[in-house]
């Protein structure tokens, strides 16, 4: 109870010094606070954005000449549609590739006009994941048009469109692109299995990789080694571009963040012992007199150590509040398509109020180490 008294008198008396640390504090923990959770956002972000790139892995059947698949944009060899559910059903696939949605493609053409008939099942995701899926959800008779077909076919949105003597409704007609989704009819799988003649096939698997490695990290080798034993009836083939800028883009937001947070906490030690050095430097006499006094040099370290962990607390709440403040606010401007996820984070709340004061007593532990080591003899000598 002696040394809280004396703690308190001390930081009434040294009130500037107090509130300078504080502020210091504060504004490191601020930092920190703001930078970490717009990270976890842009973090979300970049992954949002990287999923809308498209699918990155095209998983097609054994038989298939990928050059011909790449000429001509689809394998007219058929999976049967239950491979999608033995390859989700494997123990840890999901840690190799995730959103694996079964589609069909054959040309198809429509009143003259050469178009190309994409059916799209539903996408199967990790268990327990709260992912939105890729690509369209397109419901049962209805239909979505390319740019191109839907002008060739003066169809607009809200027609009709008949296929196989079955009359279809045109849900959408999507932006032109400039690629082969142009001239694309995308319906639902099922649809399109009984439009083609081919129930429960598929030609192929669109899936996304969730290694996020780029092509000198030879990602390729352990994917194709995962589907080997889980689907060995199928081959895998990469779009490189599309893999490398995730893989870049999801490893530069992961930099960034073990970057700042390190950053902001030396920024935070290295104020504070500053501080605390010159508080030590300034009262060299009235530390002299303590000691004279009969003050142990345990008493004199741990006022020193308490100020500083006090402080610490201090400054960790109002930054914490600062910062998470300043992340809400100008958050949903940096990150507008996962701004409704931005919210306070309340483990780094707690994590923040317990290392705060830590950090801060490490780095007044040197001028601490300084103050008791000093001779009282000395200091008053030179006063």
């Amino acid at each position: 109870m002696i040394l809280v008294a004396t703690l308190l008198k001390e930081l009434r008396h040294h009130a500037v010094d107090a509130a300078l640390a504080v502020l210091g504090l504060a504004v490191a923990v601020a930092l920190l606070t703001a930078v970490r959770v717009t990270s976890t956002a842009a973090e979300r972000e970049t992954r949002r954005v990287m999923r809308d790139l498209g699918f990155n892995l095209r998983i097609v059947a054994r038989e298939t000449d990928p050059g011909r698949l790449w000429r001509q944009g689809y394998s007219e060899f058929t999976l049967p549609e239950s491979a999608v559910h033995r390859l989700a059903a494997q123990h840890g696939i999901f840690l190799t590739f995730n959103h694996l949605t079964p589609t069909l493609e054959r040309p198809y053409p429509v009143d003259g006009a050469e178009a190309l008939l994409t059916g799209l099942g539903a996408s199967v995701i990790g268990p327990g994941e709260k992912k939105q899926p890729m690509g369209f959800v397109i419901p049962s008779g209805k239909l979505f048009l390319g740019a191109t077909i839907a002008r060739r076919l003066n169809v607009e949105r809200g027609g009709t469109l008949t296929l196989s003597n079955q009359v279809f409704t045109v849900d959408r007609v999507l932006t032109e692109s400039g690629t082969p989704e142009d001239i694309r009819i995308f319906a639902a799988l099922a649809d399109a299995q009984k439009l083609l003649g081919l129930p429960g096939r598929i030609s192929e698997i669109q899936a996304v990789d969730c290694l996020c490695l780029t092509s000198d990290q030879d990602a390729l080798t352990h994917i194709r080694k995962a589907l080997d034993q889980a689907l060995p009836e199928a081959q895998v083939l990469q779009v490189r571009h599309l893999a490398d800028a995730r893989a870049r883009q999801r490893q530069m937001a992961e930099r960034y963040a073990a970057f700042s947070v390190p950053l902001a906490v030396g920024a935070a030690a290295l104020w504070t012992g500053a501080l605390m050095m010159l508080n030590v430097r300034e009262r060299r006499a009235e530390i002299g007199l303590w000691r004279a006094l009969g003050r142990s040099s345990g008493t004199i370290a741990a006022l020193f150590l308490g100020r500083a962990a006090l402080l610490g607390l201090v400054g960790a709440l109002v930054g914490a509040l600062v910062g998470t403040g300043m992340a809400l606010r100008w958050g949903p401007q940096l990150f507008p398509v996962t701004a409704g996820a931005l919210a306070p984070d309340t483990r780094l709340l707690l994590w923040t109020l317990l290392g705060t004061p830590l950090v801060a007593a490490a780095a007044a532990l040197p001028p601490a180490l300084m103050a008791v080591a000093q001779d009282p003899a000395e200091t008053l000598r030179a006063d």
